[in-house]
């Protein structure tokens, strides 16, 4: 049974050369990650990071103000999926992720502005691992399975 939840609001990469998020047209992912990204390979219980927008609101309400891929995810959604159980499946256009854990907070944080890491820790987001490889782009819809 699929359950739409959402949608994808934007898709993004790091770069070997430095640590900026870079905003792209479609992510292709495999079983290590996402082609093109430096942490592709590396540790595919971690490679992947899906944020909900809510991350972006609950910094807001703070007064802080940062663009999307700020946070370092891969993959942003107008999803809260911080409450599901590690195994939770989720189809994204034509893959399919399975949460591993949640996200860690990490102090690179605390440079945008010191409050972050107390303030989502835990609602930065989620690490997914790839079940089914294919492409993820801006307005694929997600879905419970």
């Amino acid at each position: 049974m699929r359950q739409e939840v959402g949608e994808v609001l934007a898709v993004f990469t790091s770069q070997k050369a430095n640590s900026q998020r870079i905003e792209e047209k479609c992510l292709e992912l495999d079983s290590k990650g996402i082609l093109g990204d430096k942490f592709y390979a590396k540790d595919m219980q971690r490679s992947v990071l899906l944020t909900s927008l809510e991350s972006y609101a609950l910094a807001l309400q703070e007064g802080i103000e940062m663009p999307n891929g700020a946070l370092g995810e891969n993959i942003l959604i107008d999803y809260n999926p911080y409450a599901l159980a590690v195994g939770s499946q989720i189809a994204i256009g034509e893959v399919v992720v399975e949460i591993t854990q949640n996200c860690t907070i990490c102090n690179h944080l605390s440079f945008i502005d010191k409050r972050l890491p107390t303030l989502l820790k835990d609602d930065r987001g989620v690490f997914v691992k790839v079940i089914k490889s294919g492409f993820i782009e801006k307005g694929n819809k997600l879905y419970l399975l």
